[in-house]
């Protein structure tokens, strides 16, 4: 049996709880606030954020037991494999690389967005062409291209580098966030007076509430980012359940402060109706002054740098876990040789991410709505490997280095299955307030066609690999006993 490669241990707790933070709280929190706005309502986006906080949380019981049980790169494509087998361990992947690559993308657009915004007369140069309405330039895609090889490069060149970063860009982020939120609380006619009417008039509470519910693992992805650097933990994988806790809290909380900080600067519904590109940045600007702009703007800028590296980390030790197992070409699972890290991996999510700024940014939204369909597959196998291997009392299916006795958490696996469950079915019943529009289904539709095609090329090889060789490959212990349904 062939050694298996691994990762440097070198991450420390609150790296960890950064990372996680970080890669939730991304540009969405900073340029989204007006569209959620016209969604829901200010109260609705805040109590819609509140509830799907929760919701993560029970998700998370499952994540807290299986990071403890399978400190391993690769996360909910090991669980997978270890509760359904093969098949389900590639599903899992497929969807979940997706989810991550399509997110390093947005963020890499999001910062070409919001350069655009403050220095229009810079990015606005070398125009190339029209996509769904969206003018592509090309100092945007330099800008974008730019950023995601500096994260790249950081990486690359070793974890505990990426950690450090992501902790001081993480701690810039929540400075701001506060900070703007007590200046526009500050100013004459500002307030929560303008946050009133609490919810939108064209659908009812309940409606609005749903509507922002449904994009929760969209939002909160990034505290899964946990399991993927499980392997370079220095420390106990026992604290990994406090420390996602944590991050899914703390994400909401700055997610509600950016939704009052806007709603505040005045009316929202007039802000809304206005349509601007950045309607936060031009609220801000406008009550608190060129000040405000540029603390939006670090606080911004730290957001989506903590996305671009945070994912740029899970993508990289998902494709090495993966090609570790043998699913995917053997280049990926190649470290570095001075560094350690999984720099070929690193590398093509930086490559794959750098084609998107080429598409336009209407067009990547296309992508990155479905990818939440992804995300959410990859909650459900977790959530259902937890539950496969909760047990409510010892019976004769129990083995004592792999079940546990826990009746309740049982329970909210189960519960977590549940929430996987009606998330997906938010985003792919017609009718549903969050329903994917046709290009998002489109592209998921290509997505699932191009992995089946992709699967069915490597599945001979795939099952050629006797089960021990593969349990031990993709937990490090040969005696895992993972469920053989192919």
């Amino acid at each position: 049996m062939e050694e298996r490669k691994t990762l440097n241990k070198s991450l420390k707790p609150h790296w960890v709880w950064a990372i996680a933070l970080g890669s939730s709280i991304g540009w969405g929190a900073f340029v989204q606030p007006t569209t959620w706005m016209s969604t829901a309502g200010p109260l609705g986006v805040m109590i819609g954020f509140g509830i799907g906080a929760l919701l993560m949380m029970i998700i998370a019981v499952s994540y807290g037991f299986l990071v403890k049980s399978f400190p391993v790169s690769g996360g909910e494509f090991a669980y997978a494999y270890v509760s359904l087998g093969r098949t389900h361990a590639f599903i899992s992947g497929w969807f979940l690389t997706l989810g991550y690559i399509c997110i390093v993308a947005l963020n890499a657009s999001a910062f070409a967005l919001m350069l655009k915004f403050v220095f229009p007369a810079l990015i606005e140069n070398l125009p190339l062409y029209q996509i769904a309405g969206w003018d592509v330039y090309g100092m945007e895609i330099i800008a974008a291209s730019v950023a995601l090889g500096i994260f790249g490069y950081f990486n690359t060149r070793g974890t505990g580098l990426s950690g450090r970063m992501q902790f001081i860009f993480v701690s810039i982020m929540i400075l701001g966030i506060v900070a703007l939120t007590f200046m526009v609380g500050g100013q004459p006619g500002a307030g929560f007076s303008n946050i009133e009417p609490l919810f939108t008039t064209d659908k009812t509470a309940i409606a609005a509430i749903i509507s922002i519910v449904a994009i929760a693992p969209w939002a909160f992805v990034g505290f899964d980012n946990v399991p993927q650097a499980a392997e370079e933990f220095n420390f106990s994988s026992k604290k990994a359940f406090s420390l996602i806790i944590l991050a899914i809290f703390f994400a909401a909380v700055l997610y509600i402060m950016m939704i009052i900080a806007t709603a505040m600067t005045g009316p929202w519904q007039e802000l809304v109706a206005q349509g601007h590109q950045w309607g936060t940045g031009v609220a801000i600007q406008e009550t608190v002054g060129t000040m405000g702009l540029i603390v939006l703007v670090v606080a911004l800028t730290m957001g989506v740098f903590t996305g671009l590296n945070g994912f740029t980390i899970s993508t990289s030790r998902l494709l090495f876990a993966m090609s570790r197992a043998k699913i995917l070409p053997e280049a990926f699972s190649k470290l570095h040789p001075k560094y350690k890290t999984p720099y070929v991996g690193i590398i093509f999510t930086v490559v794959v991410s750098m084609v998107a700024p080429w598409f336009g940014r209407e067009a990547l939204l296309w992508v990155v709505d479905m990818s939440s369909v992804g995300v959410t597959i990859a909650y459900f196998y977790a959530c259902y490997t937890a539950f496969s291997l909760f047990k409510t009392k010892k019976d004769s299916k129990f083995n004592k280095d792999k079940h546990t006795i826990a009746p309740w958490k049982k329970i909210i696996a189960g519960a977590g299955m549940l929430a996987s469950v009606t998330f997906l079915a938010l985003l792919l019943i017609p009718g549903s307030p969050a329903f994917l529009g046709i290009e998002s289904r489109i592209a998921l539709y290509a997505w699932i066609l191009l992995g089946l095609i992709f699967y069915l090329a490597k599945r001979k090889e795939f099952n050629k690999i006797p089960e021990r060789e593969l349990n031990y490959l993709i937990t490090g212990d040969e005696k895992i006993v993972a469920k053989n349904s192919d």
